[in-house]
C-alpha cells in the first residue's frame, strides 16, 4: 500500500470517527432534551390533575392504574413526590411517557404516548448518517487530493535522488514551500552537492596523480629500451607496460567523469566490422560469429574500445573460448568462466573493485571505461551469467537510420 493510499485512508477514517462521534453526541443531547422536556409537560399535567382531583372534579388522570410500572409506583407509594418514567413497552408498541403522584390514599397518573419524540429522533439519526456519510466522503476526496500532492512532490524527489544515484549529479529537486517535504528535497540537493563536490575532488586528484606520472613513466619506458636483452628487461619491459596502461586508464577513468568532456562521432558502420577490429586490438584467439547484422550509428573508436574491454576482461577473469557474436545491432562477448560477481550484476562494475577473488587479479578499471563510453554513446551494456555458464556481456548499438 502507497503512501497516497495510506494517506488517504487516514483522513477518510478520522472524517469518519469524527463525524460518528459527533452524531452520537447529538443524538444523545437531543434524546435526554426531549426526555425532559416531556417529562416537564406531564409533571405541569399531573399537577393541574391533582388540583382538580382534589376539588372534586374530573381532571382525566388515571386513579390507582392497574399497569403503572412498578419502579414508579414504589418511589410515589413510598414518599410523597411527583416522578415520571418512561416506558419502553417492547415489541411493536410506542414507547410511554408516565407521571405519577399519591393524592391521599390513591396514586394519581398520566399516560402519554412517546412516540412523537421517538420518530423525531429517528428522522434526526437518518440526518446525522447521512450528513456522516457526506463528511466521510467529502474527508475521502480531499485526503485523495491532499495526498496526491504530497505524493507527487514526494515522488519526484525520489525521481530526483535515484536519477543522482545513477550518475547524473547535475539534477536538483526543486522544493516548494517550507513544509518537511520542501526540507527533504533542499536536503537531497545538499546531499548531492556535497556528493558532487567530493567526487570532483577525488576525479581531480586521481586526475593530478596519473598526469604526474606519467612523465617518469615514459622516462621508464625510454630507460627499458636501454637495457641489455635479457630476462630481466622482459620483466622490467612487462611491469612498465602495465603501469604505463593504467596511469592511461586513471586518465581516461577522468575525462570520462566529467559531463561534456567527452563527444562522439557518430558514423555508419557495420558491428562485425568493429568486431574484428576489436579482436585485433587484443590480439587474442577470439572468434567472431555474425547470426545476422544492420547498420549502426555510433562512434566506432569508442566502441572498438568497449569491446577491446570486454575481451580482455574476458582473457583474464574469464575461461576460454572467448567468443563474440553479431546479432543484429547487438554485440554479444561470452566466455566459460566462474561468472559475474553478485555485486557486479546489482551494482554495475566499479572502479578499483574486482568483486570476486575467483575471477583473478585487477583494479576494476576496464568495465569503469566501458560504462564510461557507453555512457558517451548513450549505449546500453548489458553483463549476465547464461544458464549454460560463463559470463555474457551485450553491447546494444544504435541501428542506423534507414534513409542514412
Amino acid at each position: 500500500m502507497g503512501l497516497r493510499t495510506k494517506t488517504a485512508l487516514v483522513i477518510a477514517g478520522t472524517a469518519a470517527i469524527v463525524a460518528t462521534l459527533i452524531g452520537l453526541l447529538v443524538h444523545q443531547l437531543t434524546a435526554e432534551d426531549q426526555r425532559k422536556n416531556a417529562g416537564h409537560a406531564a409533571d405541569a399535567r399531573l399537577v393541574a390533575a391533582v388540583g382538580a382531583y382534589s376539588s372534586g372534579i374530573d381532571s382525566g388522570a388515571l386513579v390507582n392504574p392497574p399497569d403503572l410500572p412498578a419502579a414508579l409506583r414504589t418511589t410515589v407509594t413510598d414518599r410523597p413526590v411527583r416522578a415520571t418514567c418512561l416506558q419502553n413497552t417492547g415489541g411493536s408498541g410506542s414507547p410511554v411517557l408516565w407521571a405519577a403522584t399519591r393524592s391521599g390514599r390513591d396514586l394519581l397518573a398520566i399516560r402519554r404516548s412517546y412516540a412523537p419524540q421517538t420518530r423525531a429522533l429517528a428522522d434526526l439519526d437518518r440526518v446525522l448518517v447521512g450528513s456522516g456519510a457526506f463528511v466521510t466522503a467529502l474527508g475521502c476526496v480531499l485526503g485523495v487530493v491532499a495526498a496526491a500532492g504530497a505524493g507527487r512532490r514526494i515522488t519526484a524527489s525520489a525521481d530526483t535522488a535515484q536519477r543522482i544515484a545513477d550518475g547524473d549529479l547535475t539534477d536538483r529537486v526543486r522544493p516548494k514551500g517550507n513544509d518537511e517535504i520542501a526540507r527533504l528535497g533542499a536536503a537531497v540537493n545538499t546531499m548531492a552537492d556535497a556528493l558532487s563536490a567530493r567526487l570532483e575532488a577525488e576525479r581531480q586528484v586521481t586526475a593530478d596523480i596519473a598526469h604526474e606520472l606519467r612523465t617518469p613513466v615514459a622516462g621508464l619506458v625510454t630507460a627499458v629500451g636501454l637495457l641489455p636483452p635479457g630476462r630481466p628487461a622482459e620483466l622490467v619491459s612487462g611491469g612498465v607496460d602495465t603501469l604505463r596502461t593504467l596511469v592511461e586508464n586513471v586518465l581516461e577513468v577522468a575525462r570520462l567523469d566529467v559531463p561534456g568532456v567527452e563527444r562522439a562521432q557518430h558514423e555508419k558502420v557495420l558491428p562485425s566490422t568493429l568486431a574484428h577490429r576489436a579482436v585485433a586490438l587484443t590480439g587474442g584467439d577470439v572468434e567472431v560469429t555474425v547470426h545476422n547484422e544492420a547498420a549502426v550509428s555510433t562512434d566506432p573508436r569508442r566502441v572498438e574500445r568497449i569491446l577491446a574491454n570486454l575481451i580482455t576482461n574476458a582473457q583474464l577473469h574469464g575461461a576460454p573460448p572467448v567468443t563474440l557474436e553479431v546479432d543484429g545491432a547487438a554485440v554479444r562477448v561470452h566466455d566459460n568462466g566462474s561468472g559475474f560477481p553478485a555485486e557486479l550484476l546489482t551494482h554495475g562494475p566499479q572502479r578499483f573493485r574486482t568483486g570476486a577473488r575467483e575471477r583473478g587479479a585487477g583494479i576494476g578499471l576496464g568495465l569503469t571505461i566501458v560504462t564510461g563510453q557507453a555512457r558517451v554513446l548513450n549505449t546500453k551494456v548489458t553483463y549476465e551469467n547464461p544458464a549454460g555458464g560463463g559470463t555474457l556481456a551485450t553491447v546494444h548499438l544504435t541501428p542506423a537510420p534507414e534513409h542514412a
